[in-house]
């Protein structure tokens, strides 16, 4: 059995409702929650029908399930993706997200990967190119400097040296702008007395 965790990519996160759409699988179940209900606790499963009519009636349940309130959320978002075209605003925003970053690691080179997926991005930190060698203090004091700036970042995976940008796909072109303007910044800050990161070590 296949299952698709959305909770955090769900709901145009990634430029399509699911993050799964962009590729050609169909899983059996899915998990919803977060944007879900925009701020209002609500979760879901979603599968395939012979799988959500097996169990009886009261056999599954959930502390965020069948709320009322959470479900009116839901549908309003629903509405809201459709009326505002959150689908392509959210591409839009990770290509200029990526279009950055990708001119950041021309000229940093501790930036040793950049991906994404719609507005879902993050950049590798590593000490250099060749190893990937994983800089876990480097994100730190990416972190705290952007936080100084007034930009909040995440630092994630396995090596807790991957920075994400998980901006709301309702922001304003200029808040964009400005969120990626200080993360420039913020690596500079960062880089600025080691020249060996820089490319070409200049």
């Amino acid at each position: 059995m296949f299952i698709a965790d959305e909770i955090q990519t769900g709901f145009a996160r990634t430029g399509k409702h699911f993050a799964i759409e962009h590729f050609d699988v169909v899983p059996d179940l899915i998990t919803i929650s977060k944007s879900m209900g925009a701020g209002v606790p609500i979760s879901g499963v979603i599968g395939r029908a012979e799988i959500m009519n097996t169990p009886e009636i009261g056999e599954i349940g959930g502390t965020y399930a069948g709320s009322p309130l959470g479900c009116q959320a839901a549908l309003t978002v629903l509405d809201i993706i459709e009326d505002e075209q959150l689908n392509d605003r959210a591409r839009l925003i990770g290509e200029r997200v990526i279009e950055k970053m990708q001119l950041l690691a021309d000229r940093f080179e501790g930036i040793g990967d950049v991906r994404g997926l719609g507005a879902m991005c993050a950049m590798e930190i590593v000490k250099d190119r060749n190893s990937k060698t994983p800089d876990k203090e480097a994100v730190g004091k990416i972190v705290k400097e952007a936080a100084k700036r007034g930009l909040m970042l995440l630092s994630a995976g396995i090596y807790s040296n991957v920075i994400r940008l998980l901006m709301p796909i309702t922001l304003s072109d200029e808040q964009l702008e400005e969120g990626l303007q200080i993360l420039e910044e913020s690596i500079e800050a960062v880089y600025q007395n080691n020249p060996a990161l820089s490319v070409g070590g200049e």
